[in-house]
């Protein structure tokens, strides 16, 4: 797999860090805040949602106002060989499913999911999980507390 090469200047990364923080800023005033052109901020922004800097825009949603407030994480072990996601790619598929991530050790899968209570993560086990051909076992962390959920990213700053 080719590493990609992404070229960002200091006006870039400052971009990025204020649409991360809020995505809803509109180019006046990102341009304002640093002291540019709106049509120039709007032309940055473009080149960097063409080279897939940024990838998309989201609201961040309460989970417990869509009584979504149980969280878990689950090990998933499966036959898949080294460098096959079949089973990644079937998991992905899911719903309740936030995150599949394909991990070093014992387990092929680590993934997050989000049910309103224990009867909703027992029927995704059943009803979903256990559908898909190629699970050995799943290992269950049921989240007691969030301390600290953020999907930041933390934006480097350049030395001029």
């Amino acid at each position: 797999m080719a590493k990609l090469e992404y070229s960002l200047d200091q006006i870039d990364l400052q971009i990025l860090r204020i649409m991360q923080d809020n995505a809803r800023t509109n180019n006046a005033d990102i341009a304002r805040e640093l002291g540019m052109a709106p049509s120039a901020i709007l032309e940055r922004v473009k080149k960097l949602e063409q080279k897939n800097v940024i990838l998309q825009y989201n609201a961040r949603i309460n989970p417990a106002a869509l009584d979504q407030k149980m969280l878990s994480f689950i090990f998933i072990k499966t036959q898949d060989i080294i460098g096959v996601q079949k089973v990644g790619l079937l998991l992905a598929e899911v719903p309740d499913v936030l995150e599949v991530h394909d991990i070093a050790g014992e387990d092929g899968y680590l993934i997050k999911v989000r049910t309103n209570d224990s009867a909703g993560l027992v029927d995704l086990m059943r009803n979903s999980l256990s559908k898909i051909e190629g699970i050995i076992s799943t290992r269950t962390t049921i989240v007691l507390e969030t301390v600290k959920e953020d999907n930041k990213l933390v934006i480097p700053s350049k030395e001029a």
